[in-house]
């Protein structure tokens, strides 16, 4: 079962990611948030979830693959941009210069993220299914003696 537990914190890992991205994108255009601040985009750190000095300590003898745990989400942090001014004298937020502040954030950037991001969460999922046909053959096959 290593193998689904594994794709599980992947799925776990991504489908997080696509809730940052689509935070991220949805206040895009964004002026202030309910503090009253600028929205700041985020992203998501994320790596293994045990360190690799342990993969190396154990060695492939030894029965490192007991020590493989997947992926785990380390933090997520503000990424910070300068904001992106637009000249908009007419709309309520405007400074006295008629300038109007709002996330810099690339958004094309951004989508390719997401497509990235689903790319790799519907991979998970194929190997998830993958193991688990395994394990449904290896238990048919058992079941035969």
């Amino acid at each position: 079962m290593r193998a689904m537990e594994i794709s599980r914190t992947g799925l776990e890992v991504e489908w997080r990611r696509l809730e940052i991205i689509a935070e991220n994108l949805a206040n895009a255009q964004t002026v202030n948030t309910a503090n009253g601040e600028l929205f700041r985009p985020r992203h998501l750190v994320s790596g293994p979830a045990t360190d690799f000095a342990s993969y190396l300590e154990g060695g492939i003898s030894k029965g490192s693959n007991a020590r493989l745990a997947g992926v785990a989400v380390y933090s997520v942090e503000a990424i910070d941009l300068p904001p992106r001014i637009m000249h908009e004298p007419g709309n309520p937020a405007a400074d006295a210069d008629g300038n109007v502040a709002y996330p810099g954030m690339d958004q094309a950037a951004e989508m390719t993220l997401l497509v990235k991001t689903a790319r790799t969460y519907q991979a998970n999922m194929v190997a998830m299914n993958a193991a688990r046909q395994m394990y449904s053959k290896a238990l048919e096959l058992g079941g035969r003696r």
